[in-house]
């Protein structure tokens, strides 16, 4: 069972200031002490915390317990993996977790169609946690309205052992002309649940972070999944029009929550 953090100073004593700022704010402000020490509530919420953090980053993918049979077939989601083969080589060695394998290359020209509008993919980054609380929910809104837009989206698929990286090879193996990638953050001790969406126009081996454009914080204390979705249709659509991502490229914040087309 969650514990729950440890709310036994007085609330009523605190400035109007604090308590707004404590509403607003998963961090651990004002939470008192004993001694030297934080009290025991804490103490407990913090190594709760902790071991969600350490299960998220340690958790294997698992299609259809992450995600439920019914909304697998329902995609027709398919796995495949990076040159990491397992959990720890893919922790301890990041550039293998940019690299398809042999296996999963054939098996993506195989499924997938190429020179789509936009390319969408999966990874399980550093938090199966996030990946399985928040894409359920972004996947079916993002290709719905990227649709809406007249835009053409290949097939979805799901990368085992994922780094940042692998937009490349997405982007050399089906062309798109935007390559979206969700993919689980590292996780801390506010939340394990925090999903990224990284961004980038027709990406190619050479390019870095800096080619890329990313919205965090996904997650229902911080980005919504429909404020996700306008934002990632809004960069994917500039890049298409000014044929470029990266740092060249600022995000314009449309209104979000508005249905508005912003290309």
């Amino acid at each position: 069972m969650a514990h729950e953090p440890d709310e036994s100073l007085a609330s009523s004593d605190w400035p109007e200031i604090v308590r707004k700022i404590r509403a607003r704010t998963p961090a651990r402000l004002l939470v008192g002490r004993a001694g030297a020490s934080y009290r025991t509530g804490t103490q407990l919420d913090l190594r709760e915390a902790h071991a969600a953090a350490r299960d998220a980053v340690r958790t294997e993918l698992d299609l259809q317990a992450d995600f439920g049979t019914a909304f697998v077939n329902q995609w027709n989601l398919f796995e495949v993996s990076t040159q990491a083969t397992r959990k720890d080589e893919y922790l301890l060695r990041p550039d293998l977790g940019r690299r398809f394998s042999h296996e999963s290359r054939v098996k993506l020209l195989e499924h997938c169609s190429t020179g789509n509008h936009l390319q969408i993919a999966v990874g399980d980054g550093l938090s199966v946690t996030a990946v399985s609380r928040q894409v359920p929910p972004l996947l079916p809104l993002l290709c719905e309205s990227a649709k809406a837009k007249g835009w053409s989206v290949g097939h979805t698929f799901v990368i085992r052992h994922c780094r940042v990286g692998i937009l490349n090879e997405i982007g050399e193996l089906l062309t798109p002309e935007v390559a979206i990638l969700l993919i689980g953050e590292r996780p801390g001790l506010a939340t394990a649940e925090s999903l990224s969406a990284y961004i980038g126009y027709r990406p190619q081996g050479t390019h870095t972070d800096a080619n890329r454009n990313l919205i965090s914080n996904i997650h229902a204390r911080g980005v919504s999944t429909d404020d996700a979705v306008v934002r990632i249709l809004n960069l994917a659509g500039r890049m298409m029009k000014l044929r470029a991502s990266g740092y060249s490229l600022r995000e314009e914040l449309p209104v979000l929550g508005s249905s508005e087309s912003f290309i």
